[in-house]
């Protein structure tokens, strides 16, 4: 067995330092939520979307948005920009 197979693995990593987030999609938003609400991390938690409100929330651009929302959220991927601004709606980055 060759001296590097036989010694252990060190060295750095970045995991710990990777920045984790809430995600919820557009398709989610809309089952959940009326037309005009104003959608926030504690209002997407009490609606069953999110389970910690410590880590921040990304909004991605997964389903079609119909209603005009509101949306507070730390990122928004840019397909969930466009869609929600095409809805008449706002999105927020906090």
């Amino acid at each position: 067995m060759p001296t590097f197979r036989r010694l252990p693995k060190r060295g750095f990593s970045n995991a710990q330092f990777a920045k984790r987030y809430s995600v919820v999609n557009l398709s989610s938003l809309e089952e959940r939520f009326d037309s005009g609400a104003h959608v926030t991390p504690q209002a997407m938690a009490e609606a069953g979307l999110i389970r910690n409100l410590r880590l921040p929330v990304k909004i991605l651009g997964d389903g079609e948005l119909t209603k005009k929302l509101i949306v507070d959220a730390a990122k928004f991927s840019k397909t969930a920009m466009e869609k929600i601004q095409a809805s008449g709606g706002e999105a927020r980055a906090s």
